[in-house]
């Protein structure tokens, strides 16, 4: 797959912006797991914990020939709440905070515009951080794929999801797989 490039967010949980990235066109493949804490392979009870300081978050692999990192980073900021500090919506600490962490100057620069557009939108109350650079860390198996799978059966994912993936369609329509 040449040509693919990787993006790393934060924004809560990460089942739901797993969700929300798998109906994305020109999204190849979306990873849950763990970056921007302290220690090597955490499990998701440390990280619930909120004592290793990682984050909940996605790695996004995409074509940047059909959709451009500055539209994965809109998407993900209309797809959650900016503005919360270390929560979104019942999920609160550290490991749900709304976090970038670029790879390069590129995608920190990109990382920097993104934030500006939300902050208008928002009247300057975004409080998504740029982090890393940072090891990242796969979560569980049982992790991946899961609004897919278990996540269809789960309350909280059921009150979660479809609300984020309407966002999706409505504020992202022309990049919403069919």
């Amino acid at each position: 797959m040449n040509g693919m490039e990787t993006a790393i967010v934060a924004g809560g949980c990460f089942w739901c912006t797993e969700a929300v990235f798998r109906d994305v066109i020109g999204v190849e493949s979306v990873e849950s797991g763990y970056i921007g804490g302290a220690g090597a392979n955490p499990t998701y009870r440390e990280v619930c914990s909120g004592m290793t300081g990682h984050a909940e978050a996605i790695r996004v692999r995409f074509d940047p020939a059909v959709i451009a990192l500055a539209d994965i980073l809109d998407i993900f900021m209309a797809t959650h709440d900016p503005t919360q500090l270390n929560r979104q919506g019942n999920d609160v600490g550290t490991q749900y905070r709304s976090a970038i962490f670029p790879l390069d100057d590129a995608q920190r620069a990109e990382a920097e515009a993104a934030i500006a557009r939300a902050n208008a939108e928002h009247g300057g109350r975004v409080v998504t951080t740029i982090e890393g650079p940072a090891p990242w860390y796969p979560a569980e198996d049982y992790h991946q794929e899961y609004w897919e799978g278990e996540g269809q059966r789960n309350p909280y994912c059921l009150a979660v999801i479809p609300p984020k993936l309407a966002k999706l369609r409505k504020s992202h329509a022309n990049r919403v797989k069919g």
